[in-house]
């Protein structure tokens, strides 16, 4: 089993193949009791928000971690995959504009993600 920072740092690592654009690691376990970590990114179209969903969703299920539950995928704008302890949101760039989700956890600490996705 792995912990919650491993799960993260996978997802974020799997995501940055998948040329996920703006990806954001953010701590949240100190704020609130919903998970340990969000990881937010966007995606350019709505095929390449299922593509990195569908990567990501695959990479955790090989490790043992399949996806809890998730939100969105058909209609595409927005999804998120709930891994319990990790909250995926993979937006269009609109609507994470739209929902701003780093605003409204700005208490969330930012992760360095560098040595993950290399840079971009």
């Amino acid at each position: 089993m792995m912990t919650p920072q491993q799960m993260a740092e996978k997802i974020v690592e799997t995501i940055g193949k998948k040329i996920g654009q703006d990806i954001k690691l953010l701590k949240i376990d100190d704020i609130t009791v919903i998970a340990d970590y969000f990881v937010i990114c966007t995606a350019s179209t709505t095929t390449q928000i299922k593509n990195l969903c569908d990567e990501v969703e695959a990479v955790m299920e090989d490790l043992g971690e399949p996806v809890r539950h998730r939100e969105g995928y058909r209609s595409g704008g927005w999804v998120l995959l709930d891994f319990s302890c990790v909250i995926v949101h993979v937006f269009l760039e609109e609507a994470r504009e739209f929902y701003a989700l780093e605003r409204l956890w700005a208490d969330a600490k930012d992760i360095d993600i560098s040595a993950l996705v290399g840079e971009r």
